[in-house]
Order: C-alpha cells, then sequence, then structure tokens
C-alpha cells in the first residue's frame, strides 16, 4: 500500500478538482474495501462505527489508541486516502499534539477534532456541551503546529449548534480556520437552509455529515455539491446495512434451520481481501 505521505498528498490533489468527494464510512477494513471496490475517491472512519466494532456506544468511550489502530488498519488495507474521526483530541493541546501524530503515522490523510466536552457523545444528539471557544481555538493551533507533513488535512469541527446557536457554531467554524484549518465541518445544521447557509457563511472549504436517521434533513445528494460543499461523509451507511442483514441472516438461520445459498463464494470473499497480491507474493518467493 501507499505511505501515509502519499495517503495526504492524494486527498490534497483531491480537494483541489472540481467537485464534492462523497466518503462512505467503514468502521473495520472490510467496508473500507467495498468503499473503494465501489470507486468512492476516499475513505471516513467513523467513529460511532468504531465504538459499534468494539461493542459500546458513541458516548466517547472508545480511547485514542484504540481510535488510532482502528484508523491504522484502514488505511492500511486500501489505497484510497482516509480520514478519520478524532473526536475532542482526548484532551487539551498536549493531547492533541499527540493524536494527530499518532494517526499521521498509521498512514491517515486527514483528521478532524471537534469542541465537545470530553468525553463527548454522538453529535446528533441534543444533551451535548461544548467548551470555551479560545479552548477550541487553541487545540486547532495545536493539531496545525503538530502537523510534520504539510499534506495532512485538518479539519475542525463545532457541535456548538445543538447548544449556542447557529451563528455561534459559524463563528467558530471561522476562527478555526482563521487558525489555520483546512476544513470547516459544522455538525448537524438542522434545516435545509441552515445547510445551504453553511458554505456562503464560513469562509473556507466546508464538510457536510449526512448521518443516516440524524438531525440534517437532506437527502439529495447534488443539493449539498450545489451549496459549495467539498466534502460529504456519510457515516452509518454501512453500519446500518450491516446490522439489518445481520438480524435477516440469523433470524432466518433461526427460524428455519437450513442453511443460506451462498451468494458470493469463498474465492471472491478472498480477491475482495486482496487476496491476488498475497498470491503474487506467495508466487515470487516460492524455491
Amino acid at each position: 500500500m501507499i505511505s501515509g505521505t502519499s495517503h495526504a498528498a492524494t486527498l490534497r490533489a483531491l480537494l483541489r478538482k472540481e467537485g464534492m468527494l462523497v466518503a462512505p464510512a467503514a468502521y473495520d477494513c472490510i467496508g473500507a474495501r467495498a468503499i473503494e471496490d465501489a470507486g468512492f475517491p476516499l475513505v471516513y472512519m467513523t467513529g460511532s462505527g468504531t465504538a459499534a466494532a468494539l461493542g459500546y456506544p458513541d458516548y466517547g468511550l472508545v480511547t485514542m489508541s484504540e481510535m488510532a489502530e482502528n484508523a491504522g488498519r484502514i488505511a492500511t488495507a486500501v489505497k484510497l486516502p482516509v480520514i478519520a474521526d478524532a473526536d475532542t483530541g482526548y484532551g487539551n493541546e498536549l493531547n492533541v499534539t499527540r493524536t494527530l501524530r499518532e494517526y499521521a503515522q498509521r498512514g491517515v490523510a486527514g483528521l478532524h477534532i471537534e469542541d465537545q466536552t470530553f468525553p463527548k457523545k454522538c453529535g446528533q444528539l441534543d444533551d451535548k456541551e461544548v467548551i470555551p471557544r479560545a479552548e477550541f481555538i487553541a487545540k486547532v493551533k495545536a493539531a496545525v503546529a503538530a502537523r510534520a507533513d504539510p499534506d495532512f488535512v485538518i479539519i475542525a469541527r463545532t457541535d456548538a449548534r445543538a447548544v449556542l446557536g447557529f451563528e455561534a457554531a459559524v463563528e467558530r467554524m471561522n476562527a478555526a480556520l482563521e487558525a489555520g484549518a483546512d476544513i470547516a465541518f459544522l455538525e448537524a445544521p438542522r434545516t435545509l437552509e441552515e445547510v445551504a447557509a453553511v458554505p456562503k457563511l464560513v469562509r473556507g472549504p466546508c464538510l457536510l455529515n449526512l448521518s443516516l436517521g440524524g438531525r440534517t434533513p437532506l437527502r439529495e445528494l447534488g443539493e449539498a455539491e450545489r451549496a459549495g460543499y467539498r466534502i460529504l461523509i456519510i457515516p452509518g451507511l454501512l453500519l446500518q446495512e450491516a446490522m439489518r442483514a445481520f438480524a435477516s441472516a440469523l433470524a432466518e438461520l433461526r427460524t428455519q434451520r437450513c442453511m443460506p445459498t451462498a451468494t458470493i463464494d469463498v474465492r471472491e470473499r478472498l480477491r475482495r481481501m486482496g487476496a491476488a497480491e498475497w498470491d503474487s507474493l506467495r508466487d515470487r518467493f516460492k524455491s
């Protein structure tokens, strides 16, 4: 697989092109490879999905090390650049510095850090709290200063919309961009009017989160692109479909007590996980 520097440089090159980048979310390497096979340009590592894969709700229960390790596994599994959730940075400016270094060392192309208090909660919930604006900006500055690779993309996320209101959230985004963040991520705009207003009011590139069943009422991806968003992430899609498929297959097995028909055979499963690369290595080094 390509190096972390190449991942970040690839993401920068994508951002210089016209149009919006759509990044479905993966919580493991199976999902990341499926996103790559489907032809998307980048992968988003979901924090909520990572927590779910470890058996926890999205309540800030997953550690920085667990998140960084999962991000690294995903970044290693695909040739696409990976943007990863880094929650609050897991503490103060010192913790943010280490967080960025750990993610970058594992080949991640970019991350986002938010202004919730710690432990944080799912961004789609109402009962959140945010840190003072000055503390948030200090974290952004620390992330920028910790960046060894200038191509590494730093995304500043605010959850202030649910706590302080839309105008305060926009102000935080502009302050974060002034502090050196590359992209602004205003979490959970509540109306289509707010969705459209963010790229007009924020003085820099914007990311939109379309969480299935979340607060943002947008369904048509083209509307987000026309509004001017540069990146659109879809965190819950693969997790929802996996949960639904698991429940359906297990219910069928339990009630019918019969093995289902194989829809993906063994060789195809191996192929999707990169068997060809490993087969070529085995052939190369055979005596």
